[in-house]
């Protein structure tokens, strides 16, 4: 397993990380547990999840991802083997439930948050800690086009990178990144930390899939250019790119199955692409999953790719593509198929 830097922290994380806001939902304690004994036995270090998680976000399930993997490190006894990532849920409707529904990006509610997330984590230390979106109204979760609002307000982010700098002074916190993010705010938290001595953000997670590369618009530069690398989140576009659902398939306990209210990958342009791209796949003798994530693996940009299992088989496959190295000849293809159906899942 391929381990590469977080930023300028100092910290180091596996290529791969495992995302786990199924656990406490699609899966039992029992069976996240065995998903991160895969792959911490895999070489994986990294371990993803939010204070918001399990997902979808409900009030009764709120806040168990975290609990599980805190019992998890309690039953291993592996804090100094894994790098945990957690998140403060940003503005919004749906989300009352959590810490009262007082969800801006404020030093207080950054401290109680990491307060709430170390209890049910066990842990003294987050090692990155991120905000889930901004919250000021921008062009992200599948938007394209920036609609400015006049007079919209939002927590200053000085602020918000004052109340992380609390945060990493008293040792709750050792880095910062942030989560659907845009090419100006990336840009301008960059700023605005060098100008006050305030953390650097480390890491930008973001959708980046073969249905969706919009991260290369504008912010695979940044992240370059700034040590702020991806964290690719849905690198198999909700599962589609495994080629699971096509011909109308909806296999039984599948997320499309379970939650078809999210759709943003299974419109016609994006089903019509993942033929294309599953059907590549096969003519090459590579597994669509693994082609799909070696992909986001290979990108110069992404510092870790976030894959997510409900079983164990699903899961030795994503950590299956560390070690697979696409031909010239297939990455051409997938450039061919790009640009005959650009972004067709932003």
């Amino acid at each position: 397993m391929r381990m590469n830097p977080l930023g300028r922290t100092g910290i180091s994380v596996s290529e791969i990380c495992l995302g786990t806001m199924t656990f406490g939902q699609q899966n039992s304690q029992d069976e996240a547990f065995a998903q991160m004994d895969m792959a911490l036995d895999h070489g994986v270090n990294f371990f993803d999840t939010a204070e918001m998680y399990s997902f979808p976000a409900k009030a009764e399930t709120q806040g168990r991802s975290e609990e599980i993997i805190g019992n998890w490190i309690k039953a291993r006894g592996n804090r100094d083997k894994v790098v945990v990532a957690t998140k403060i849920t940003g503005p919004g409707a749906g989300f009352a439930h959590v810490r009262g529904g007082d969800t801006t990006l404020g030093r207080t509610q950054i401290r109680d948050a990491v307060e709430q997330s170390l209890k049910r984590l066990q842990v003294d230390t987050i090692d990155l800690y991120q905000t889930h979106w901004p919250e000021r109204p921008a062009n992200y979760f599948g938007k394209l086009g920036y609609e400015h609002s006049d007079g919209a307000e939002w927590t200053p982010l000085e602020e918000t990178l004052d109340g992380m700098a609390r945060e990493i002074e008293a040792g709750r916190v050792r880095a910062f990144g942030v989560s659907n993010e845009t090419a100006w705010g990336l840009m301008r938290h960059a700023a605005l930390a060098d100008a006050n001595g305030l953390p650097r953000a480390a890491s930008i997670q973001n959708p980046y899939s073969l249905l969706c590369r919009t991260f290369e618009v504008g912010l695979a530069e940044v992240a370059i250019r700034e040590d702020c690398g991806l964290l690719a989140y849905s690198p198999l576009g909700f599962g589609a790119l495994t080629g699971k659902y096509l011909d109308g398939a909806l296999p039984d306990g599948s997320r499309h199955k379970l939650y078809p209210q999210y759709g943003r990958y299974f419109q016609p342009n994006g089903i019509g692409a993942t033929e294309e791209y599953v059907v590549l796949a096969r003519e090459h003798g590579l597994d669509p999953a693994q082609m799909a994530l070696a992909y986001v693996n290979s990108r110069r940009f992404l510092t870790s790719n976030i894959i997510g299992a409900t079983t164990l088989d699903q899961l030795q496959t994503n950590l299956g593509s560390a070690d697979v190295t696409l031909s010239a000849e297939v990455e051409k293809a997938i450039e061919a198929i790009h640009a005959a159906n650009p972004n067709p899942a932003p």
